[in-house]
């Protein structure tokens, strides 16, 4: 192959002030990323409108496919406000979080709260974590509306910051009045992904996949693990899921940081084993908001993320309101990159042990085990709906996957896939006799495949159908160009 080694691992970024002119999205298309998130939790909907319109005429510009990704809000359980913006917080004194207080009269003794249910989760011993984390309450007593507490970690807390239970516990209803509206949004915009917030089961993946329908829309949904309920419940969550999101700020705040690196390895491991995409998220280049290069515990976290095997890396206040997010970008894949290349990024025994559950997962298992033991340069799946090249994806590899797609949808989504490379190419205008030729062809033409190359192909025996992938076919460049299917 004479194009150079493609970044596997996927770049999502989060859209913001600073990444809102044409000029500076034109400049992180370029410099690779994949996915971009719209976070419902600011700006209009004519807002997101734009620069969804925007970024797809860029990634035309571009030729290339980037997918968009709507995230809900969910519910955001927060104090109120303060009538001086902010107040400090000392160690030992008294503080309360009043429902019934008015939303501005907030002050050094007390605060209002928007989520009026929070005094009946909570009792006497429980402790509060507000701002991330930053300020810590210990629960005294809950009288009415009202939840007495004591200072045990001060600090400056201003206006609408969070409030978290230590432990989880909260029984906030996943999807709120705003996420259903912003769901139907999501529709109208032709997402590619919605991304759920505060999930605790699967029944509210499927509430919001059935919301999706409702408006039109077959995007996938992302569930963003962020409650302790969501990791009791965590297999029936990534089954139910298209890709989870290992939510590390709201998740670190209930169950301790200490916990995060395990339990991000180990959902990294179970979404690769149920067949799911993975994301990996918060603070990944915090630094990189104000500074041109990331820390080398930044370069480590993303690192270790790829070698993990994560899908994608996502940056959040980097892109949306940082200095540079061109720049964001490009060191993330300098570091995805470097990871990559170590031998351990390209090993797998994933699912040697299992049975499969249909013909198209088993051709996709074992299109991945014959690449990883002969000289296969690429593998190219011709897929409807996008499920062969997924379920390709999950093996550790350093081949890339070509998913070869008539849908634009398909090759959007696939976009968010590690190691999977969407080509929008209509193999029905072919004769079934020579899809094969014109399919390499066209790769060959676009510089992916040269003369000599031997490559796996999987398909259909009919064309255009989805749920049909039952060949598997392996081919030398250049002799198929003479002699197409036959």
């Amino acid at each position: 192959m004479s194009h150079p080694a493609a970044r596997r691992t996927k770049i999502i970024a989060t859209l913001g002030p600073a990444s809102t002119s044409e000029d500076v999205l034109r400049e992180m298309i370029r410099a690779g990323v994949d996915v971009v998130r719209m976070n419902m939790s600011h700006g209009s909907i004519e807002d997101h409108a734009k620069r969804v319109d925007l970024v797809r005429r860029l990634a035309d510009e571009a030729k290339r496919f980037v997918a968009i990704l709507v995230d809900l809000q969910g519910p955001k359980i927060r104090v109120s406000r303060f009538k001086n913006k902010s107040v400090t917080l000392v160690e030992g004194a008294s503080f309360a979080l009043d429902a019934g207080l008015g939303k501005e009269d907030g002050d050094d003794t007390q605060v209002g709260i928007d989520y009026k249910e929070l005094p009946g989760d909570v009792r006497s011993g429980d402790i509060l974590l507000l701002d991330d984390g930053r300020i810590v309450l210990k629960v005294d007593s809950v009288n009415g509306a009202r939840i007495d507490t004591t200072v045990v970690a001060g600090g400056a807390l201003s206006n609408n910051k969070g409030i978290n239970r230590q432990g989880g516990g909260l029984s906030a209803k996943a999807i709120t009045d705003k996420d259903k509206q912003d769901i139907k949004t999501a529709a109208q915009l032709e997402a590619d992904f919605v991304a759920m917030s505060f999930p605790r089961s699967a029944d509210d993946i499927d509430e919001c996949r059935s919301l999706l329908l409702e408006a039109g829309s077959r995007a996938g949904v992302v569930a963003k693990v962020e409650r302790v309920e969501a990791l009791q419940n965590l297999d029936e969550i990534i089954r139910a899921s298209d890709a989870v999101m290992v939510a590390r700020g709201d998740l670190g705040v209930e169950i301790g940081d200490a916990e995060l690196p395990a339990v991000q390895k180990h959902m990294i491991a179970q979404a690769r084993h149920l067949d799911r995409g993975v994301i990996v998220a918060t603070q990944m280049m915090e630094s990189m908001i104000d500074s041109p290069i990331p820390t080398r515990a930044e370069v480590f976290d993303v690192a270790n993320a790829v070698l993990d095997g994560t899908d994608a890396v996502m940056l959040s206040a980097e892109t949306a309101v940082g200095k540079n997010p061109p720049k964001v970008i490009e060191a993330m894949a300098r570091v995805c990159l470097g990871a990559e290349s170590q031998a351990r990024s390209k090993l797998s025994r994933h699912r040697m042990d299992d049975k499969f559950k249909n013909v198209e997962e088993g051709i996709a298992m074992a299109s991945m085990y014959l690449a990883n033991h002969m000289p296969i340069k690429a593998i190219i799946s011709l897929t409807e709906s996008g499920a062969t090249p997924i379920w390709m994806s999950r093996i550790r590899s350093g081949i890339p996957i070509f998913a070869v797609s008539r849908r634009l949808s398909t090759c959007r989504r696939m976009a968010l896939y590690r190691g999977v490379f969407p080509h929008l190419f209509d193999y029905n205008k072919s004769a079934p006799d020579e899809v094969n030729r014109a399919v390499i062809n066209y790769l060959r033409d676009h510089h992916w495949l040269d003369d000599g190359d031997m490559v796996i192909l999987t398909k259909g025996d009919v064309i255009g159908e989805g749920g049909g992938t039952n060949v598997l076919k392996v081919l030398k460049v250049g002799e198929v160009l003479k002699t197409g299917d036959r």
